[in-house]
């Protein structure tokens, strides 16, 4: 109890959390635009992003697609093949996601999906139950009890809302009545609906209901958005009330009216990042496993991408992306962040031969966003691709400016009161992951989440830099693995040091001093460069690094930065998603800049 009174009483800086002023260059050497590079922050600009909740069949054995045909190409010609497993139509993921074959109540995974989609610019995700009546409550009750308590610890979670079968249905009537009577009628979690003119949102039919007077209620409860259906890229849609989630390019606008100056505005434009369709099904949708299907590296304009590895460049996407800002709507609506799965089916209709992926099928014809293990430190690249391309959309805050010169004692923390900006990272993001997987035979844990790194600060005077970290709680012993480690990116150029980090600290556990290491190379390999001056108390810790061993002058500042505590996998940029804390959080960092 003692610890606790006094940590209580020590001050924090903030918990503002503005991920606008972070910076992050993927693996493919692409950086996320900044400010310098976006509009300012505009008003009445929305994304929404598809969300799947239905990860949590106990029976379902994930099947690798990716891996089953490198290992068997030939499998590809077969249904019978061996390698596919014994069930049908299966569960097969066109790749293992970061986080591995999850449940949909996974809560440690929910809680990551929050603050990817936060830092993100992701201000709405919409729920896939569009089959039959299915809701999966179990999924969004686990999901809003998790955002819910991240919201409470600063993160700007999306907002929710639901998407029903994709046409008037019986089973629309039975699905909106349970989520209105179980979610929306008693008012639960209302901090986390989605909004749209004024009543929460729904993609559903309102015709499907039926003639209750609950059904009454639930008309004029909701703002119905109906879903389109189709893919194809000809005439406008039939009524002016619906909403799309996935079309080639060049996609419809939808719900349009007219300005006073005559002007065309639309509500909502979808963007994919690739879509399951063909020249043989004539733009209609169709399994994504055939030749010519309109996979990540395809564009309409420009055809398919001639690269190996085409599929990391994201040609489809980008495509999407432009035809969203020529139309610029109120709303762009994302698919997809974790869909991953497939059944493999043997439809007639389908152009599948001898069986149809049809929603998901490999590296290159999926259509998720969400990082993936399959393409090592390249799995990440469409989640940033998305960043820089919602930071567009949206428009940007500039970065809170730095304060000027100051000596700082090394343990009075009063002199860091008047130093800014502060750059505020969330609370509450070290719980640990207890929790069975895809199916019962997978358990996943992690207990790595250890210090829980809240907020930074950096000072500096002509002969030395100052680093400042606060955690929420006491920090633990210095003696511990991988103990809040410092990244320091000083010329922002990722062609030097390791992933652009020219130094560390603490990767060595640090003695009397702490220990300051340079990397000339590309890979994890460092060498001392300096001995530095540090000084750690209750839930703080400083250093000090002279400007000399940083090879910086005494002028202005343009350097970016990270802490990271209790990373498992060193060399790997990928771990900074997973294990222990890092602030900020993947590839992003701070930006420390003067003028």
């Amino acid at each position: 109890m003692l610890v606790a009174a006094v940590l209580a009483a020590i001050p924090s800086f903030g918990q503002t959390v503005n991920s606008d002023s972070w910076a992050a260059t993927d693996a493919l050497g692409r950086k996320v635009r900044s400010y310098e590079d976006a509009p300012q922050k505009k008003d009445g600009k929305f994304v929404a992003m598809f969300y799947w909740t239905w990860h949590r069949e106990e029976n379902c054995q994930p099947m690798n697609i990716s891996e089953v045909l490198r290992q068997h190409p030939e499998a590809l010609k077969d249904y019978d093949h061996p390698a596919w497993g014994p069930s049908r139509p299966g569960c097969f993921y066109w790749e293992q996601p970061l986080l591995g074959y999850y449940s949909s109540t996974d809560r440690w995974v929910l809680r990551k999906h929050a603050e990817m989609l936060a830092d993100a610019g992701v201000d709405a995700v919409f729920f896939d139950c569009t089959n039959a009546d299915l809701t999966f409550k179990d999924a969004y009750e686990a999901l809003l009890e998790t955002w819910d308590k991240a919201q409470k610890d600063g993160v700007n979670v999306p907002k929710i809302a639901f998407i029903l079968n994709l046409c008037p249905a019986p089973t629309t009537n039975a699905s909106i009545h349970e989520i209105y009577k179980d979610l929306y009628k008693p008012r639960r979690y209302e901090n986390l609906w989605f909004f749209w003119k004024g009543k929460p949102c729904i993609m559903a039919y309102p015709e499907s209901l039926d003639d209750s007077s609950e059904s009454r209620e639930i008309a004029d409860f909701f703002t119905f958005r109906p879903g389109q259906p189709d893919y194809v890229n000809g005439p406008a849609p039939g009524r002016n009330d619906q909403w799309g989630w996935l079309e080639d390019y060049p996609q419809h606008g939808y719900v349009a009216t007219t300005d006073d100056g005559g002007n065309t505005r639309y509500e909502q434009v979808t963007v994919g990042v690739a879509q399951n369709t063909s020249p043989d099904v004539n733009g209609h949708a169709g399994a994504f496993n055939v030749k010519d299907s309109y996979g990540r590296s395809f564009s309409v304009r420009k055809g398919f991408d001639p690269r190996t590895e085409g599929y990391l460049y994201g040609w489809n996407f980008s495509e999407q992306w432009d035809r969203a800002y020529e139309l610029d709507p109120e709303l762009v609506f994302v698919t997809g962040w974790n869909e991953y799965t497939a059944g493999m089916w043997r439809i007639p209709g389908w152009n599948g031969d001898p069986f149809s992926f049809v929603d998901e099928f490999d590296w290159d014809h999926s259509r998720d966003i969400e990082p993936n293990k399959g393409w090592g430190d390249r799995g990440d690249v469409y989640y940033l691709q998305l960043v820089d391309r919602v930071r567009k959309f949206k428009g940007m805050t500039p970065a809170e400016p730095a304060t000027g010169e100051k000596f700082i004692r090394i343990n009075k923390f009063c002199d860091w009161d008047e130093v800014g900006p502060y750059f505020a990272s969330y609370k509450g993001n070290t719980a640990h992951r207890d929790s069975r997987g895809r199916t019962g035979d997978l358990h996943y844990t992690n207990k790595t989440g250890r210090n829980d790194i809240v907020g930074a600060k950096v000072a500096r005077d002509d002969e030395y830099v100052w680093f400042y970290v606060e955690t929420a709680e006491r920090l633990t012993p210095k003696t511990d693995p991988h103990w809040m480690q410092l990244f320091i990116d000083v010329d922002r150029d990722k062609a030097t040091g390791w992933n652009g980090y020219d130094f560390v600290v603490n990767r060595v556990s640090p003695g009397g001093k702490a220990f300051l290491e340079k990397n000339d190379r590309n890979i994890w390999q460092w060498e001392t460069a300096d001995k530095c001056k540090y000084f750690k108390k209750d839930n703080r810790l400083v250093i000090r690094i002279s400007r000399k061993a940083l090879g910086l002058s005494d002028g202005p500042l343009d350097i970016e930065f990270k802490w990271n505590d209790n990373m498992q996998e060193e060399g790997s940029i990928m771990d900074f998603y997973v294990n222990g804390d890092t602030a900020p959080g993947g590839r992003f960092n701070f930006v420390y800049k003067t003028e």
